[in-house]
């Protein structure tokens, strides 16, 4: 089977609307005010201007190998959302789960952060594998 990479580039934009809206809730609403205590208190240099676009940009990046991942398992695992929501899983283990225990070790950020920030990580790559994986279909 061929992949449809045109569904891989629809699907993949939508995986990463959805976790660009996930990750401004997280950062802007849920825990803004626990993250400006800490930047505040360890003296961080405020991120240049660039950093947000590349941000929002690498997360539609991240969506749209979301949906290309699933293109690849689909095969094995079958189309439907128990394939996607593995490919979620996954991706939030190789990301949010080892990369937030490793920077929160490294700077001492602190544990509650860490485990909203982790479990919230868990439903968006879910969720947003779902909704990619869920626009793709076979060439």
């Amino acid at each position: 089977m061929k992949i449809n990479f045109g569904r891989v580039l629809l699907g993949g934009l939508v995986a990463g609307l959805v976790l660009n809206i996930g990750e401004f809730v997280l950062n802007e609403i849920v825990l803004k005010k626990q993250m400006e205590v800490y930047v505040a208190a360890h003296n961080f240099a405020t991120p240049p201007a660039s950093f947000l676009p590349v941000a929002i940009g690498l997360t539609f990046v991240l969506g749209i190998v979301f949906v290309w991942s699933y293109a690849l398992v689909r095969p094995r695992l079958g189309p439907g959302v128990k394939a996607a929501a593995i490919v979620g899983l996954i991706a939030w283990f190789g990301i949010c789960f080892y990369v937030g225990i490793i920077y929160a070790m490294l700077f001492a950020i602190p544990t509650d952060v860490m485990a909203i920030s982790i479990a919230w990580g868990l439903v968006e790559y879910i969720l947003g594998a779902i909704a990619g994986a869920w626009l793709y279909k076979e060439a």
